[in-house]
């Protein structure tokens, strides 16, 4: 019987508790169960022969509510192909409490949803040891040093690993060309100087094969051991005889392949360990002490003994260390590693400044408001860790071909080596030297890191253009999207509406102005506060209003100085039989054609003036739907204007299809429209006030959302305020499923063209073979070739980004 507390969310009362314990106690293997509503826990007893944790929180997510589990990040050293992911996701899969395990190849780290009453982080640890990795800590500890120090000395064991490798056989190579004799027989010469050679530089790869049987993995350690063991074990044979002849001698070969696999796996480890540089960068803007202010003394502090509310004092060309509200002090500070923005930007009392950017020029007095992991650097950098721990869809299609490559592979081996030798008759050194060849030919391990090093690199380069991408699959789907939608007010444009025109009838403009801003002053809608503001800037002086009352939808009434005054719409003149005359009907269509609102202010039953308010275009809007129009997108705008200001603005920046007068809790039902029409639709809108409709969306960009990265809604954070890098993420998204598609085909193109040559295809009819030594550097240049692809993702920057004005 196993023990298991489950936290739960979502209980309200007593009836919550009798759901999920009637919901839990009818599961075969459930002996007892007691939820607790005070500290939201439900301890259950049970049979772990006949059930797991993951159908307990099935049940208890069936019946509604919620299960709140922990989450680790935990680096992993030692990791080669496809094969060694398998191999650690079982492990930590196959111990109670692990809900859910994704490990990154690219990054080197695993991702475990687990049951922290059930599994801790010393038996993940011990699970990762007892498959032969190395567990190098947890995200978030201070490991870094621990870390780096274990890469330098795999690197460094493994460059002296092949330099003594090919310093020994490659002058044994060149005796055996050049026929050199010795006074006594070359087989015991070789036998003697390469075996202690060999021994030193495949003992990992052996050690590796036999922690993968042992753990019933076949991987591409075991494929190597085989073919180089094969090699080593008929030189052996050859050299003394025994079975074989001296024609059997593959001590430089074996030495050589070996070297090759440890020269290889050297270059891979190098450039993958360049995968995470965005990130690694991202971590080394977190300053590690701060100047607190404290009874009118600077004390330096550790950045994890700041609390919240305390003064922070930052001086010229230092990071500020947590994110904070200036109470003193301005100066211009650099944002661009948050933002992507090159331009510094003006802090003065009351801004907002975000920890890890630099203070360029004055003195600020900052109350921290956020400290250690609710900073909104601290949520990039999970965010980004998160995403690119993340598999897109594609990846699925190289672990299924992973998990049956090794076991076709050593099928053709031994195949081939039947058919040369049973099936044709050649001899026994030539069919043993093809299935060496075939042994070592083969390379999953480029399947394995297409893939993760692209997402790795490409949502790295994101953020570092202030493009946060939350999932893999939003990478997929970019290259797929027909139609993207925008929200106007906010998003293509300012957000600011203006007072643009001012016709009056018959009184001044200061008096229409008086009359319409006093009724307006109180109204929070932003036409309303347009008016104030162009009244204030006209320097005219608001009146009280008495009878102030609000038509919804169509204005405001209220009396001023004794006259009734009405400020609105067309409908409300209409509403009191309020005429006007023919050219006033003509200027006010006029300026709704324009794309601009038009407000009416009566004064005692008769028209005195109407006011036209714009919201202004944001710069780079029309640039931004002609690069989505270049890449065959159908661009649409949703609106809740008329359907003639929704056309004007529509028609200004180039967007053929407008969807106007939708209210803003209808704008997911037009993305779903949209859906049932077989279009795959990304929605850029704000990431509060539109958040159903960017749920909805295949993918979701929240755009201007600033340091604010905690919002649910969205696949796509962009954290400046500009149009143009919502084209830029569908950019950024389409060159990373490129690059994963061209690492794929380079990998089974490699796979599907050397394998057979190897195997002899082409010796019946041109004479060609693959020595195992040219078969190994193959083998070792596959995996570089497709890291190295991946890592030009590190320069790429969007079309988009380059248009900017």
């Amino acid at each position: 019987m196993k023990q298991a507390s489950l936290r739960v969310s979502g209980m309200t009362c007593a009836m919550c508790v009798q759901t999920i314990e009637r919901a839990l106690a009818k599961m075969d293997g459930v002996v007892s169960v007691r939820v607790n509503p005070a500290n939201e826990t439900a301890a259950v007893e049970y049979d772990d022969r006949k059930i797991e944790v993951k159908d307990l929180q099935q049940a208890i997510t069936e019946a509604g509510y919620g299960v709140v589990n922990e989450r680790a990040v935990l680096k992993v050293g030692g990791m080669t192909c496809a094969t060694c992911v398998a191999t650690i996701e079982n492990a930590l899969r196959s111990k109670e409490g692990s809900i859910d395990v994704k490990v990154n190849l690219g990054t080197e780290k695993a991702y475990v949803t687990y049951n922290p009453s059930i599994l801790s982080i010393p038996e993940m640890k011990r699970a990762i040891e007892e498959t032969g990795y190395q567990y190098l800590g947890l995200e978030g500890e201070e490991t870094e040093e621990l870390e780096k120090a274990a890469r330098e000395m795999d690197l460094r064991q493994k460059r002296t690993r092949f330099v003594v490798g090919f310093a020994v056989s490659i002058p044994l190579m060149l005796m055996m060309y050049l026929n050199v004799k010795l006074p006594f027989p070359n087989a015991y010469f070789m036998l003697i100087t390469s075996t202690p050679a060999f021994v030193y530089v495949s003992h990992p790869i052996f050690m590796a094969a036999y922690w993968a049987l042992r753990n019933k993995n076949l991987n591409m350690d075991v494929m190597y051991s085989m073919g180089i063991g094969v090699a080593y074990i008929s030189s052996l044979l050859g050299t003394f005889e025994i079975v074989l002849t001296k024609d059997f001698l593959f001590f430089e070969a074996a030495l050589m392949l070996a070297s090759f696999l440890t020269f290889g796996r050297y270059l891979e480890a190098r450039a993958k360990g360049k995968t995470s540089e965005a990130i690694k960068k991202l971590m080394g803007l977190q300053p590690k002490t701060a100047t607190i202010m404290h009874d009118s003394e600077e004390k330096t502090l550790p950045i994890e003994d700041v609390r919240v509310e305390d003064i922070v004092l930052v001086k010229p060309g230092e990071r500020i260390p947590v994110d904070g509200v200036v109470i003193a002090g301005a100066s211009f500070v650099d944002e661009s590693m948050i933002t992507g923005e090159p331009i510094p930007a003006e802090k003065k009392t009351r801004s907002n400044v975000v920890g890890g950017t630099i203070n360029k020029n004055g003195v600020l007095t900052i109350r921290a408001t956020k400290i250690g992991k609710d900073t909104a650097l601290a949520q990039i950098i999970r965010l980004v860790e998160t995403a690119q721990g993340s598999k897109p869809p594609v990846q699925r299609i190289a672990d299924r071909v992973v998990s049956y490559f090794i076991p076709v592979v050593l099928t053709i081996a031994f195949v081939t080596f039947l058919v040369w030798y049973l099936v044709l008759s050649n001899t026994l050194l030539f069919a043993l030297t093809r299935l060496i060849s075939v042994l070592v030919i083969a390379c999953p391990c480029a399947l394995g890191l297409a893939t993760p090093t692209a997402v790795t690199v490409g949502i790295g380069r994101g953020a570092e253009l202030g493009i946060l991408i939350k999932n893999g699959e939003a990478l997929e789907l970019s290259e797929k999207l027909t139609t993207v939608v925008f929200d106007k007010t906010g998003t293509l444009t300012k957000g600011r509406p203006a007072v643009t025109d001012l016709v009056t009838v018959g009184i001044t403009e200061d008096d229409l102005l008086q009359a319409a801003a006093s009724l307006e002053k109180k109204s929070l809608h932003p036409i309303a506060e347009a008016i104030v503001d162009r009244a204030e800037q006209q320097n005219v002086v608001l009146a009280d209003v008495e009878d102030l009352d609000t038509i919804e939808g169509k204005g405001v009434t209220g009396r001023l100085d004794g006259k009734t005054i009405l400020v609105g719409s067309a409908l409300l003149l209409e509403d009191n039989d309020i005429e006007y005359p023919q050219e006033i009907k003509e200027r006010a269509l006029e300026t709704e054609k324009e794309g601009k609102s038009v407000i009416y202010v009566a004064s005692n039953g008769k028209l005195c003036g109407l006011v036209g308010v714009a919201d202004t275009l944001k710069d780079n809007a029309a640039i931004a739907v002609k690069e989505l129009q270049k890449m065959k997108l159908e661009v649409t705008m949703i609106t809740g204007d008329n359907e003639r200001a929704a056309a004007a603005i529509a028609e200004k920046i180039g967007i053929d299809k407008t969807l106007a007068s939708v209210l803003p809790h209808d704008k997911a039902n037009e993305v779903k429209r949209l859906q049932e029409h077989g279009k795959l639709v990304a929605f850029v809108g704000d990431g509060i006030n539109d958040a159903p409709a960017l749920a909805q969306a295949d993918v979701g960009i929240a755009i201007g959302s600033g340091t604010d990265v905690a919002i649910e809604s969205g696949e796509v954070i962009l954290m400046k305020d500009d149009v143009l890098d919502a084209a830029a993420a569908i950019q950024l998204g389409r060159k990373v499923m490129s690059r994963i598609k061209q690492n794929l085909f380079w990998a089974f193109a490699y796979n599907t063209a050397l394998i057979p040559v190897a195997a002899g295809l082409l010796h019946p009819f041109f004479g060609i073979t693959f020595r195992p030594e040219l078969a190994g550097f193959a083998m070792a240049m596959s995996s570089v070739t497709v890291v190295t692809l991946s890592l030009l993702l590190r320069r790429y920057t969007p079309a988009a980004r380059k248009q900017r004005l």
